[in-house]
């Protein structure tokens, strides 16, 4: 059976109460000057001409909001492994100009990534009436509540435009602070939680890729923690011919996990309002969602933009983390879900974001 890592500590590892006891630390508020940058440099930039893919990051210059995003992204990437900036304009801005604000942001901060068969860089986070727990089922266009899981890319930003009627609550768990409680806890199926089991591609899958692949739940190395966990990707592969079949005991162990990752001692929860970015350390932090219930009017129903981002300095991650990320080297273009539509459009854009960050597009 693998061994426990020595581990280094973390300011990630945080109890529900610390973090918001710590809300000073990862909540950062853009002012009137700032809101008044952003809209000056969309304004500036917007093409209508433009996909997303002909953007560089110099036609967003982000004024004063600079500083205070940067600070997010730092105190996320480092510090709590979560960060929130409120204040992101959205008054006056229709779908597509907030899409393209998450955007411009994110191009000073990473290289995107695609996210799923149409290999698309931005997801439109609303219920579009698809199930979720099937084997192509994808939570984001759903309103179901979420199982706590990560997302295939180091960081997930989340801008919000509109909230729903009643519910859709962001929930995180660091899982640094998960682990050590199963460690306590259940020291012996902790252990289990290091060997791989196979995770479903939900039927995304690249032409090179297997319908599942092999994965821990955790791995380590340089003395930090990293975590894979996505329970309806186990479950669905569990149905893949071919995939080994998990034993009871291994089910006990990702059972007691996933009980443990939604105790209100470790899941907090916030609300995402009009205005806000959520930004995750995915290796950190896991995340969920409560279900929703949408308003009629379709210009008032929940919308967020997700975004993945690989970013210039990010953490060298656990060889195991290969299959998922196909890069696992620092400041190398990895992680999302490259799909099955990743064109000369989208490598272009890839070599040319990665270029201006100064990263390499493999390891």
């Amino acid at each position: 059976m693998t061994a426990f890592p020595p581990l280094d500590p973390t300011p990630a590892a945080w109890t529900a109460a610390q973090l918001e006891a710590d809300r000073a630390r990862w909540t950062f508020r853009l002012d009137e000057r700032a809101r008044c940058d952003l809209v000056a440099a969309l304004t500036r930039a917007m093409d209508p001409a433009k996909t997303l893919f002909d953007y560089r990051r110099e036609d967003f210059d982000l004024g004063s909001a600079q500083p205070v995003l940067q600070a997010a992204f730092a105190e996320m990437q480092r510090g709590r492994g979560v960060a929130l900036v409120k204040g992101l304009p959205r008054e006056g801005l229709d779908e597509k100009d907030f899409e393209l604000l998450t955007w411009g942001i994110g191009l000073h901060f990473g290289v995107g990534r695609p996210q799923g068969l149409q290999s698309h860089y931005v997801s439109a986070v609303r219920d579009v009436g698809n199930t979720y727990r099937s084997g192509r089922g994808r939570g984001y266009n759903t309103n179901a509540e979420l199982d706590f899981h990560t997302d295939s890319a180091d960081i997930v930003a989340l801008s919000c435009y509109n909230r729903a009627v009643a519910g859709g609550m962001s929930i995180t768990t660091s899982s640094v602070a998960a682990f050590e409680s199963m460690r306590r806890e259940h020291p012996d199926l902790a252990a289990l939680l290091l060997e791989p089991i196979h995770f479903s591609r939900q039927g995304e899958q690249a032409a090179d890729e297997a319908p599942s692949y092999p994965h821990p739940i955790f791995d380590s190395i340089d003395g930090k923690l990293f975590s894979k966990w996505n329970r309806n990707r186990v479950t669905s592969a569990q149905q893949i011919p071919g995939v080994p079949q998990l034993d009871a005991r291994h089910w006990q162990a990702l059972e007691a996990f996933d009980a443990l990752v939604r105790r209100p001692d470790l899941a907090h929860n916030m609300w995402l309002e009009p205005g806000d970015l959520q930004i995750i350390n995915s290796h950190v932090t896991l995340h969920s969602r409560t279900d929703f219930t949408d308003h009629e009017d379709p210009a008032q129903k929940r919308l967020l933009f997700r975004l993945w981002l690989a970013p210039p300095d990010g953490d060298r991650l656990p060889q195991s983390w290969k299959v998922l990320y196909r890069a696992v080297g620092r400041g190398s273009v990895r992680g999302g879900i490259i799909g099955q539509h990743h064109d000369e459009a989208r490598r272009a854009y890839e070599a040319r974001q990665a270029a201006a960050l100064g990263m390499r597009l493999s390891d």
